[in-house]
């Protein structure tokens, strides 16, 4: 092990660009990855927050990524979720590279909300509204500039300056963009309600905003909570909405999203349209309203964006 490289941050995201992510994600699911074939993640409770275990094989790799989420940690100046990643050869199970977790996730988790809404967002979709002002919040700008005509980024988050320097970020791009700072003003109402996509990468709770203010044919991707009990979007919004998940043991377990709705009886299982492995194979048909991707972040990805990682970083060694 002493021996084994290791592929910081800059390496993965200079190994793994965000439009070569998204196509990776879509090509795994076509070649016949079953994302409800993915282990379940063990989440350990920790005094600290909370330990998760997420491990996955297909191909010729597998890989575990031992992932932390310590909300103390914003106090401190540090980061909230950090983790690490090891690959593993699938036929050995030898060890072949370590790497930094978090700039996975940090690149997979965009990557499948764009591949989302690469399926169902209008293809002309330019306008977008964010919630939250992290680093997942920036890769959603990024990724979604990668799979629709990006025009303008409305930002919404709870520190002005924090929301002000990302609104200044997705001008340097030339982008327009602007900044809002509450969750539920008439400005933020105005420009939820004419958004083509909204992203939702916070770690709210609570939903964000009223699910009526959502156009029909707008595409909402919500990735922020993998907990039963919290959720970003309200049951209105997920009732009048063409819902595909990444998958459907994932989002019945850890999803609040779908879980508290179907608890309050505003929607049933049958409900959901399908997973992501469906969406890309064309079995989701998208109806009249709203269209809703329910994210909770899944081990197969990381292990698609390690494996091409490697392979990159192999290619030049």
């Amino acid at each position: 092990m002493s021996g084994l490289p290791y592929l910081d941050a800059a390496a993965v995201a200079r190994l793994v660009p965000a439009a070569r992510a998204v196509q990776l994600l879509e090509d795994a699911l076509r070649a016949g990855l079953d994302p409800d074939e993915t282990p379940r993640r063990p989440v350990v409770e920790l005094p600290a927050g909370q330990l998760l275990l997420m491990p996955a094989a297909f191909g010729r790799y597998a890989g575990v990524k031992a992932a932390t989420v310590a909300p103390g940690n914003a106090a401190r100046g540090l980061p909230r979720i950090q983790g690490t990643y090891l690959l593993y050869d699938g036929e050995t199970l030898a060890p072949l590279a370590a790497m930094d977790g978090i700039a996975l996730t940090s690149l997979r988790t965009p990557a499948v909300s764009a591949l989302a809404a690469r399926h169902l967002a209008d293809p002309g979709a330019g306008d977008l509204v964010v919630f939250g002002t992290g680093p997942q919040a920036w890769g959603h700008v990024l990724a979604f500039g990668e799979v629709r005509p990006l025009r303008r980024v409305t930002v919404v988050g709870r520190d002005p300056a924090r929301a002000e320097d990302f609104a200044a970020r997705c001008a340097a791009l030339g982008l327009e963009a602007g900044a809002l700072t509450a969750r539920v003003t008439d400005e933020v109402a105005e420009a939820v309600g004419g958004a083509d996509l909204i992203a939702c990468c916070t770690t709210a709770r609570e939903p964000l905003f009223p699910g009526g203010l959502v156009r029909d044919g707008a595409t909402v991707v919500a990735i922020g909570s993998h907990e039963p009990d919290a959720r970003e979007l309200d049951g209105d919004l997920m009732a009048r909405s063409t819902v595909v998940v990444e998958a459907r043991t994932a989002a019945l377990a850890e999803a609040g999203d779908v879980v508290i709705p179907i608890s309050h009886g505003t929607i049933t299982t049958h409900h959901l349209a399908g997973d992501l492995a469906d969406l890309v194979a064309g079995r989701v048909a998208a109806g009249a309203g709203p269209r809703v991707f329910k994210g909770t972040g899944m081990a197969w990805e990381d292990l698609v964006v390690a494996a091409a990682a490697y392979e990159a970083w192999h290619g030049e060694t």
